[in-house]
């Protein structure tokens, strides 16, 4: 057995079943080794940010890692972004970078480079494999790596004669590190706080937007009056009729600095203390309250389901957690705009949705008009690393193929990653794409707008400005193999995406709709 075929079969031992590939010459062996083990499904992607954004959608589905495929250093530098947002969001990913053969890397081939120093950029845990006897030992303790709490991305470097020596011995997995325990203390100082009756708000993040960490902060916040409130990009939101309504932080300081106002102590769970994406000036950083107390319940580290309904029973919780009642708006009629396409796809959200969202500012309307809808998953830009929505939707759906998975996405973003369609086509992948046409990067608009910048000028207009020419998004989706249409009106929105939800395969709608800004 030669090392590729002891990293295949040790994947599958540890329970890797899927692996996002965009392979080159230094992994052929390993794509060799897949032959034989039919158990570990391959999934071609054109571009390795695609892979890396896939195994992000899956990891975050699952709860278990992906691998991904990837050639040398430009092939991990090409998946970088998305691996980014996978760290934000702590997603088990297990990346499998093929190198030069270790005797010829003194020759400086035209595709050497520095990988493990770029590897470590994004990863919580990088080793380079240099014996075949070894790889298959490597490799699990990549995957308990990845699976530990609080979930990261891990990173086996593979040069090219390790893979194609002989000598490889598959290895057993390798337990991974579980969640830790919240100390007494910690609970016991947290709810001494939201005894103090001070207004209070407790932010989740991680774990604890999941259902049953939901549920008992729900229960503490009706209890003790605190705002319940959640991070702004959340990895999975689970949402819906029937679970607890949890408000995100805003994405604007200002905004989010006006729910946080009067706080006086602020309850961490699962997150850290928010700070503003970025600089402005005349604004600060933190956007707690200069006088606000901060108490960490949990890390994402830390197991913060359970502390979080030991906070409840601490607290002696009498009331029931407020729940989100079931409501739908109306089928929208008349202009297509950014706020018509929410309604269009809160009346007709199917049950146990996954939701991708990466509509930006396209999106503002979509979180209130799908809010009393049937239960579905919420997965959003974790990294703020754009081109993530597409490769996301994959993941989701080779996790999860009896869910409709549908992914709201923005057209400057939809650029970075556009071949995910073909994979989501040669896959026969269950993705509907509402895909927010509005011919510009409004978001940047916006945010020189807030920065005082220049109104006027060709250099805003120019790098801003994405019609002209026009992207013919209908003609990109159908030139790779997945079914399109274009809605122009509320009406051609709302038949295009009832046809889409009873059609099995992928589906792409551009919903035109005016820039906001």
């Amino acid at each position: 057995m030669n090392g590729a075929h002891a990293v295949a079969r040790t994947l599958l031992a540890s329970g890797v079943e899927v692996c996002f590939a965009n392979p080159g010459t230094s992994e052929l062996h390993f794509v060799a080794a897949l032959d034989n083990e039919p158990g570990l499904r391959a999934v071609p992607c054109l571009f390795e940010g695609v892979a890396t954004g896939a195994a992000d959608g899956y990891g975050r589905m699952t709860s278990r890692p992906a691998a991904t495929l990837l050639h040398l250093g430009p092939g991990l530098g090409n998946g970088l972004a998305n691996l980014h947002n996978a760290r934000r969001a702590a997603t088990r990913v297990v990346n499998l970078v093929g190198d030069h053969a270790t005797f010829h890397k003194q020759y400086d081939a035209p595709l050497e480079s520095d990988i493990d120093a770029m590897a470590r950029t994004v990863s919580g845990w990088v080793r380079r494999c240099d014996d075949a006897a070894t790889a298959g030992n490597d490799v699990a303790e990549a995957v308990a790596a990845a699976t530990g709490a609080p979930g990261k991305v891990a990173t086996v470097i593979l040069p090219a004669d390790v893979s194609w020596s002989d000598g490889g011995r598959p290895a057993p997995p390798v337990a991974a590190q579980p969640p830790a325990v919240v100390p007494e203390r910690t609970v016991a100082s947290v709810a001494a706080a939201l005894r103090t009756g001070e207004p209070s708000a407790i932010l989740l993040g991680g774990p604890a937007t999941r259902e049953s960490a939901l549920r008992a902060a729900a229960r503490i916040a009706a209890t003790t009056g605190a705002r319940l409130l959640c991070e702004t990009f959340p990895a999975r939101l689970e949402r819906g009729a029937g679970l607890p309504a949890v408000e995100r932080l805003g994405y604007l300081a200002e905004g989010a600095m006006a729910q946080l106002d009067g706080v006086r102590h602020l309850v961490l769970a699962g997150t850290r203390a928010p700070v503003s994406f970025f600089a402005h000036p005349g604004l600060r950083g933190p956007l707690a309250p200069d006088d606000c107390l901060i108490h960490t319940l949990a890390t994402a580290a830390d197991d913060v389901a359970t502390a979080l309904d030991h906070l409840a029973d601490m607290l002696a919780v009498d009331r029931p957690a407020v729940l989100q009642a079931a409501g739908r708006p109306v089928l929208p009629t008349g202009a297509l705009t950014a706020e018509t396409a929410a309604a269009a796809v809160g009346a007709l959200l199917p049950e146990g949705a996954i939701v991708v969202d990466e509509a930006n500012t396209s999106g503002l309307w979509l979180p209130a008009a799908t809010a009393g809808g049937p239960r579905h998953d919420w997965l959003t830009l974790t990294g703020g690393a754009i081109g993530q929505g597409l490769p996301l939707a994959v993941g989701a759906a080779v996790a999860f193929p009896d869910r409709p998975v549908l992914c709201l996405e923005a057209d400057g973003s939809a650029m970075y990653t556009i071949s995910a369609l073909w994979t989501q086509a040669r896959e026969g992948l269950d993705v509907t794409t509402v895909l927010f046409a509005n011919h510009s990067y409004a978001v940047l608009t916006m945010e020189a707008q807030r920065l005082g910048t220049p109104a006027e000028g060709h250099a805003r207009r120019d790098l801003l400005d994405l019609s002209r020419p026009a992207l013919d998004f209908v003609s990109l989706a159908r030139g790779m193999g997945v079914p399109a249409s274009r809605a122009t009106t509320a009406e051609d929105l709302t038949a295009q995406l009832q046809k889409a939800f009873t059609e099995p395969g992928p589906h792409l709608i551009e919903a035109v709709v005016p820039a906001l800004f």
